[in-house]
Protein backbone atom coordinates (compact mmCIF):
# COMPACT_ATOMS: atom_id res chain seq x y z
CA UNK A 1 0.00 0.00 0.00
CA UNK A 2 1.36 3.48 -0.81
CA UNK A 3 2.05 5.85 2.07
CA UNK A 4 -0.93 8.19 1.82
CA UNK A 5 -0.45 10.26 4.97
CA UNK A 6 2.77 11.95 6.06
CA UNK A 7 3.46 12.83 9.67
CA UNK A 8 4.43 16.43 10.25
CA UNK A 9 8.13 16.50 11.23
CA UNK A 10 7.35 18.83 14.14
CA UNK A 11 4.95 16.36 15.81
CA UNK A 12 3.48 16.47 18.32
CA UNK A 13 2.21 19.97 17.50
CA UNK A 14 0.52 20.53 20.88
CA UNK A 15 1.19 19.02 24.30
CA UNK A 16 0.11 19.77 27.85
CA UNK A 17 3.40 21.65 28.22
CA UNK A 18 2.16 24.20 25.66
CA UNK A 19 -0.91 25.01 27.74
CA UNK A 20 -1.14 28.33 29.60
CA UNK A 21 -2.83 26.65 32.55
CA UNK A 22 -2.37 23.23 34.23
CA UNK A 23 -3.48 20.28 32.09
CA UNK A 24 -2.82 16.56 32.21
CA UNK A 25 -3.23 15.93 28.47
CA UNK A 26 -4.50 17.59 25.27
CA UNK A 27 -5.88 15.56 22.36
CA UNK A 28 -8.77 14.82 19.92
CA UNK A 29 -9.28 18.31 18.43
CA UNK A 30 -12.01 19.42 16.08
CA UNK A 31 -10.71 21.62 13.26
CA UNK A 32 -11.93 24.35 10.93
CA UNK A 33 -10.77 27.48 9.13
CA UNK A 34 -11.68 30.71 10.89
CA UNK A 35 -10.49 34.27 10.16
CA UNK A 36 -7.85 33.04 7.68
CA UNK A 37 -6.33 30.70 10.26
CA UNK A 38 -6.66 27.08 11.25
CA UNK A 39 -8.62 26.81 14.48
CA UNK A 40 -8.54 23.72 16.68
CA UNK A 41 -11.03 23.08 19.46
CA UNK A 42 -8.90 20.83 21.63
CA UNK A 43 -10.03 18.37 24.27
CA UNK A 44 -8.16 19.16 27.50
CA UNK A 45 -8.16 16.70 30.38
CA UNK A 46 -7.56 18.20 33.81
CA UNK A 47 -6.11 16.56 36.90
CA UNK A 48 -9.55 15.44 38.05
CA UNK A 49 -9.80 13.32 34.92
CA UNK A 50 -12.57 15.49 33.43
CA UNK A 51 -12.39 17.21 30.04
CA UNK A 52 -13.24 20.62 28.58
CA UNK A 53 -12.52 22.35 25.25
CA UNK A 54 -9.99 25.08 24.45
CA UNK A 55 -9.20 26.90 21.21
CA UNK A 56 -5.74 26.91 19.61
CA UNK A 57 -5.03 28.96 16.46
CA UNK A 58 -2.26 28.86 13.84
CA UNK A 59 -1.68 30.89 10.67
CA UNK A 60 -0.52 27.82 8.71
CA UNK A 61 -2.05 24.95 10.70
CA UNK A 62 1.38 23.61 11.59
CA UNK A 63 3.22 25.94 13.93
CA UNK A 64 2.93 29.22 15.79
CA UNK A 65 -0.03 27.99 17.80
CA UNK A 66 -1.74 30.47 20.12
CA UNK A 67 -3.80 28.84 22.87
CA UNK A 68 -6.64 30.62 24.65
CA UNK A 69 -5.38 31.65 28.10
CA UNK A 70 -8.39 30.05 29.79
CA UNK A 71 -10.76 27.20 28.87
CA UNK A 72 -12.95 28.18 25.93
CA UNK A 73 -15.90 25.89 26.67
CA UNK A 74 -16.26 24.41 30.14
CA UNK A 75 -18.83 21.84 31.19
CA UNK A 76 -21.82 23.45 32.90
CA UNK A 77 -23.44 20.64 34.91
CA UNK A 78 -25.72 22.97 36.89
CA UNK A 79 -27.57 24.19 33.79
CA UNK A 80 -26.65 21.22 31.61
CA UNK A 81 -26.61 18.08 33.78
CA UNK A 82 -25.67 15.99 30.73
CA UNK A 83 -22.17 17.49 31.12
CA UNK A 84 -21.70 16.17 34.66
CA UNK A 85 -18.43 14.36 33.86
CA UNK A 86 -17.10 16.73 31.22
CA UNK A 87 -17.25 17.40 27.47
CA UNK A 88 -15.09 15.70 24.86
CA UNK A 89 -14.13 15.04 21.23
CA UNK A 90 -15.68 17.90 19.19
CA UNK A 91 -16.34 17.99 15.45
CA UNK A 92 -16.91 21.32 13.71
CA UNK A 93 -18.82 22.21 10.55
CA UNK A 94 -19.87 25.59 9.15
CA UNK A 95 -23.59 25.75 8.41
CA UNK A 96 -23.71 28.34 5.64
CA UNK A 97 -27.51 28.45 5.74
CA UNK A 98 -27.39 29.45 9.41
CA UNK A 99 -24.20 31.52 9.23
CA UNK A 100 -22.95 29.59 12.26
CA UNK A 101 -20.40 26.96 13.19
CA UNK A 102 -21.97 23.81 14.62
CA UNK A 103 -19.99 21.87 17.22
CA UNK A 104 -21.10 18.34 18.01
CA UNK A 105 -19.41 16.93 21.09
CA UNK A 106 -19.65 14.18 23.66
CA UNK A 107 -21.31 15.23 26.90
CA UNK A 108 -20.49 12.71 29.60
CA UNK A 109 -23.66 12.36 31.64
CA UNK A 110 -24.42 10.24 34.69
CA UNK A 111 -26.21 7.90 32.30
CA UNK A 112 -23.21 7.62 29.98
CA UNK A 113 -21.78 9.57 27.04
CA UNK A 114 -24.24 11.23 24.65
CA UNK A 115 -24.17 13.56 21.64
CA UNK A 116 -24.71 17.27 22.34
CA UNK A 117 -24.75 20.25 19.99
CA UNK A 118 -23.66 23.87 20.33
CA UNK A 119 -23.42 26.70 17.81
CA UNK A 120 -21.10 29.70 17.67
CA UNK A 121 -20.17 32.56 15.38
CA UNK A 122 -16.91 33.54 17.05
CA UNK A 123 -15.61 30.62 19.18
CA UNK A 124 -15.97 32.88 22.20
CA UNK A 125 -19.61 32.45 23.07
CA UNK A 126 -21.58 29.26 22.44
CA UNK A 127 -25.31 28.52 22.31
CA UNK A 128 -25.98 25.05 23.63
CA UNK A 129 -28.86 23.13 22.07
CA UNK A 130 -28.27 20.38 24.62
CA UNK A 131 -28.46 16.61 24.07
CA UNK A 132 -29.66 15.58 20.63
CA UNK A 133 -29.23 11.80 21.03
CA UNK A 134 -29.45 9.70 24.21
CA UNK A 135 -26.66 7.63 25.77
CA UNK A 136 -24.61 5.81 24.84
CA UNK A 137 -23.55 7.58 21.68
CA UNK A 138 -20.36 9.21 20.42
CA UNK A 139 -18.31 10.24 17.36
CA UNK A 140 -20.90 12.58 15.84
CA UNK A 141 -20.74 15.25 13.16
CA UNK A 142 -23.28 17.15 11.13
CA UNK A 143 -22.99 17.55 7.39
CA UNK A 144 -22.60 21.23 6.44
CA UNK A 145 -25.81 21.41 4.39
CA UNK A 146 -29.30 19.97 4.24
CA UNK A 147 -30.35 17.06 2.05
CA UNK A 148 -33.88 17.44 0.65
CA UNK A 149 -34.73 19.85 3.44
CA UNK A 150 -33.28 17.82 6.29
CA UNK A 151 -30.09 18.07 8.31
CA UNK A 152 -27.99 14.92 8.46
CA UNK A 153 -25.66 13.61 11.18
CA UNK A 154 -23.25 10.70 11.45
CA UNK A 155 -22.83 9.14 14.89
CA UNK A 156 -21.90 5.91 16.66
CA UNK A 157 -24.30 4.38 19.22
CA UNK A 158 -23.00 1.76 21.62
CA UNK A 159 -25.10 -1.43 21.54
CA UNK A 160 -26.13 -3.08 24.78
CA UNK A 161 -25.89 -6.60 23.41
CA UNK A 162 -22.43 -8.20 23.64
CA UNK A 163 -23.14 -9.89 20.29
CA UNK A 164 -23.43 -6.55 18.46
CA UNK A 165 -20.45 -4.39 17.56
CA UNK A 166 -20.53 -0.57 17.60
CA UNK A 167 -21.25 0.61 14.04
CA UNK A 168 -21.50 3.99 12.29
CA UNK A 169 -25.06 5.28 11.85
CA UNK A 170 -26.66 8.19 9.99
CA UNK A 171 -29.75 10.14 11.12
CA UNK A 172 -31.96 12.94 9.80
CA UNK A 173 -33.62 16.01 11.33
CA UNK A 174 -35.88 18.87 10.20
CA UNK A 175 -34.67 21.24 12.92
CA UNK A 176 -31.34 20.04 14.44
CA UNK A 177 -33.22 18.89 17.56
CA UNK A 178 -35.40 15.93 16.62
CA UNK A 179 -33.64 13.03 14.90
CA UNK A 180 -34.96 9.96 13.12
CA UNK A 181 -34.65 7.62 10.13
CA UNK A 182 -31.63 6.05 11.85
CA UNK A 183 -29.64 3.81 9.50
CA UNK A 184 -26.39 1.86 9.80
CA UNK A 185 -23.96 2.82 7.03
CA UNK A 186 -20.57 1.36 8.07
CA UNK A 187 -20.32 -1.82 10.15
CA UNK A 188 -17.44 -3.20 12.15
CA UNK A 189 -16.18 -6.22 10.22
CA UNK A 190 -16.12 -9.50 12.17
CA UNK A 191 -13.13 -11.75 12.55
CA UNK A 192 -9.53 -10.68 12.21
CA UNK A 193 -10.08 -7.35 10.45
CA UNK A 194 -8.29 -4.21 11.64
CA UNK A 195 -11.71 -2.64 12.35
CA UNK A 196 -13.36 -5.73 13.86
CA UNK A 197 -13.98 -4.42 17.39
CA UNK A 198 -15.69 -1.10 16.60
CA UNK A 199 -15.80 1.76 14.12
CA UNK A 200 -16.53 5.45 14.59
CA UNK A 201 -16.40 8.69 12.62
CA UNK A 202 -13.13 10.61 12.59
CA UNK A 203 -13.22 14.21 11.27
CA UNK A 204 -16.30 15.93 9.88
CA UNK A 205 -17.43 14.73 6.40
CA UNK A 206 -15.40 16.31 3.57
CA UNK A 207 -17.23 17.17 0.35
CA UNK A 208 -15.43 16.22 -2.88
CA UNK A 209 -16.62 15.90 -6.51
CA UNK A 210 -16.67 12.10 -6.12
CA UNK A 211 -18.63 12.04 -2.86
CA UNK A 212 -18.34 12.75 0.86
CA UNK A 213 -14.95 11.56 2.09
CA UNK A 214 -15.21 9.88 5.49
CA UNK A 215 -12.13 9.20 7.60
CA UNK A 216 -13.10 6.80 10.37
CA UNK A 217 -11.34 5.06 13.22
CA UNK A 218 -11.38 1.30 13.39
CA UNK A 219 -10.38 -0.69 16.45
CA UNK A 220 -8.94 -4.16 16.77
CA UNK A 221 -8.75 -5.93 20.13
CA UNK A 222 -5.38 -7.62 20.64
CA UNK A 223 -3.74 -9.54 23.47
CA UNK A 224 -2.05 -6.32 24.62
CA UNK A 225 -5.08 -4.04 24.21
CA UNK A 226 -6.90 -2.10 21.52
CA UNK A 227 -5.27 -0.50 18.48
CA UNK A 228 -6.94 2.56 16.94
CA UNK A 229 -6.26 3.04 13.22
CA UNK A 230 -7.79 5.13 10.42
CA UNK A 231 -9.71 3.95 7.36
CA UNK A 232 -11.66 5.71 4.59
CA UNK A 233 -15.07 5.55 2.95
CA UNK A 234 -16.90 7.54 0.30
CA UNK A 235 -20.60 8.42 0.59
CA UNK A 236 -22.95 9.53 -2.19
CA UNK A 237 -23.10 13.31 -2.61
CA UNK A 238 -26.90 13.52 -2.64
CA UNK A 239 -27.80 10.49 -0.52
CA UNK A 240 -25.16 9.97 2.18
CA UNK A 241 -26.83 6.74 3.26
CA UNK A 242 -25.20 5.15 0.21
CA UNK A 243 -21.61 3.96 0.71
CA UNK A 244 -19.84 4.13 -2.67
CA UNK A 245 -16.47 2.78 -1.52
CA UNK A 246 -14.83 1.60 1.68
CA UNK A 247 -11.16 0.79 2.07
CA UNK A 248 -10.30 -2.78 2.99
CA UNK A 249 -7.01 -1.63 4.53
CA UNK A 250 -6.30 0.88 7.22
CA UNK A 251 -4.43 3.90 5.87
CA UNK A 252 -2.93 5.41 9.04
CA UNK A 253 -2.08 3.90 12.39
CA UNK A 254 0.17 4.20 15.45
CA UNK A 255 3.87 3.86 14.64
CA UNK A 256 5.63 6.90 16.12
CA UNK A 257 6.65 6.83 19.82
CA UNK A 258 4.13 9.57 20.74
CA UNK A 259 1.37 7.39 19.23
CA UNK A 260 2.56 4.17 20.84
CA UNK A 261 3.15 5.43 24.38
CA UNK A 262 0.84 7.61 26.45
CA UNK A 263 -2.22 7.58 28.68
CA UNK A 264 -3.90 5.20 26.22
CA UNK A 265 -1.25 3.55 24.02
CA UNK A 266 -1.53 2.67 20.33
CA UNK A 267 -4.09 5.33 19.44
CA UNK A 268 -4.36 7.58 16.39
CA UNK A 269 -7.76 9.28 16.75
CA UNK A 270 -8.60 12.10 14.32
CA UNK A 271 -11.50 14.46 15.07
CA UNK A 272 -10.76 17.31 12.67
CA UNK A 273 -9.41 18.03 9.19
CA UNK A 274 -9.10 21.01 6.87
CA UNK A 275 -8.41 21.11 3.13
CA UNK A 276 -6.41 23.81 1.34
CA UNK A 277 -8.67 24.67 -1.61
CA UNK A 278 -5.72 25.84 -3.72
CA UNK A 279 -3.25 23.00 -3.23
CA UNK A 280 -5.69 20.21 -2.35
CA UNK A 281 -3.65 19.34 0.72
CA UNK A 282 -5.59 17.75 3.56
CA UNK A 283 -4.41 18.39 7.12
CA UNK A 284 -5.64 15.73 9.54
CA UNK A 285 -5.42 16.54 13.25
CA UNK A 286 -5.48 13.63 15.65
CA UNK A 287 -5.05 12.69 19.25
CA UNK A 288 -1.99 10.51 19.79
CA UNK A 289 -2.16 8.00 22.66
CA UNK A 290 -4.77 10.24 24.37
CA UNK A 291 -1.85 12.45 25.38
CA UNK A 292 -1.01 15.03 22.68
CA UNK A 293 -2.15 16.52 19.36
CA UNK A 294 -0.40 15.55 16.14
CA UNK A 295 -0.75 16.34 12.44
CA UNK A 296 -0.61 14.21 9.30
CA UNK A 297 -0.95 15.57 5.76
CA UNK A 298 -2.12 14.02 2.50
CA UNK A 299 -2.99 15.01 -1.04
CA UNK A 300 -6.78 14.88 -1.34
CA UNK A 301 -6.70 13.77 -4.98
CA UNK A 302 -4.34 10.92 -4.09
CA UNK A 303 -6.65 9.79 -1.28
CA UNK A 304 -9.64 9.73 -3.61
CA UNK A 305 -7.76 7.86 -6.35
CA UNK A 306 -6.64 5.26 -3.84
CA UNK A 307 -10.13 4.86 -2.41
CA UNK A 308 -11.79 4.58 -5.82
CA UNK A 309 -9.42 1.82 -6.92
CA UNK A 310 -8.49 0.05 -3.68
CA UNK A 311 -9.82 -3.42 -2.83
CA UNK A 312 -13.01 -3.36 -0.80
Amino acid sequence: MPELFHRYPGNPILTAGDWPYPANSVFNPGATRFNDEVLLLVRVEDFQGLSHLTVARSPDGRSGWRVDPEPTLLPDPLRHPEEFWGIEDPRIVFLEEEGLYAVTYVAYSRGGPLVALATTSDFRTFHRLGPILPPEDKDASLFPRRFRGRWVMIHRPMPTSPRTRPNIWISFSPDLRHWGDHTVIIEARPGGWWDSDRVGLGPQPIETPEGWLILYHGVRQTASGRIYRVGMALLDLEDPRKVIRRSAEWVFGPRAPYERVGDVPNVTFPCGAVVDPRSGELLMYYGAADTCVALATADLRTLLDYLLHAPM
